[in-house]
């Protein structure tokens, strides 16, 4: 076989496996996320769902979800950062329950505004109890947009305490706006702020 063959074997075997990679790299972390996205996608899809009547009814099928996939003690506590230690056992719960009914409102919109885009799950890297699951979201244009989850393990279920998009931390972001809130102002309008957006 010519130098030339043996290089567009490989080549076709690289594309083969990347092509199968989904199915076949992907762990427990990437399994479950992807049957909670298709789950969600599901109810999305559903066209009783997508009757005006049943707005509410679809929103709360997603909100379900949604706590399965988000870790919202673990973001909350990322997302106050150094602030947290700060904070009695009163106060962390009141800003979970604050900060979870905003990212569920900011996740259920944006997962609203799904329009058949294509979601890919790429696999999985897993290093004991911590995980990052790589997906992509291929818009109808064909724009190919990273999403990266990183995932704890919660007993059996891994749920993400992060999401990076296109390379944008939403704990970073959040955390950068709440200590410029808290440095500014306090911590109490902070939660004032959350609870209002």
């Amino acid at each position: 076989m010519s130098a030339r063959a043996r290089v567009t074997l490989v080549a076709a075997l690289l594309l083969v496996a990347a092509a199968l990679a989904p199915q076949a790299w992907a762990g427990e972390p990437a399994d479950q996320l992807s049957a909670r996205i298709t789950k969600v996608l599901k109810v999305l899809g559903d066209p009783q769902l997508k009757k005006t009547e049943r707005a509410q009814e679809r929103r709360l099928a997603v909100r379900r979800i949604a706590t399965e996939i988000l870790d919202v003690e673990e973001i909350s506590r990322r997302c106050l950062g150094r602030h947290w230690d700060a904070r009695s056992a009163r106060e962390r719960q009141e800003f979970m329950q604050v900060f979870g009914e905003l990212l569920e409102r900011a996740y259920i919109a944006r997962l609203e505004s799904y329009s058949d885009e294509k979601i890919a799950v790429l696999g999985d890297a897993v290093e004991g109890d911590r995980a990052i699951v790589r997906t992509k979201v291929v818009t109808r244009r064909g724009a190919e947009i990273p999403v990266d989850y990183r995932m704890l393990r919660r007993g059996k279920s891994w749920r993400a305490y992060d999401v990076v998009l296109g390379g944008f931390s939403l704990v970073d972001s959040y955390r950068a706006q709440f200590d410029k809130v808290i440095e500014r102002t306090s911590y109490r309008q902070l939660v004032q702020q959350v609870r209002e957006k």
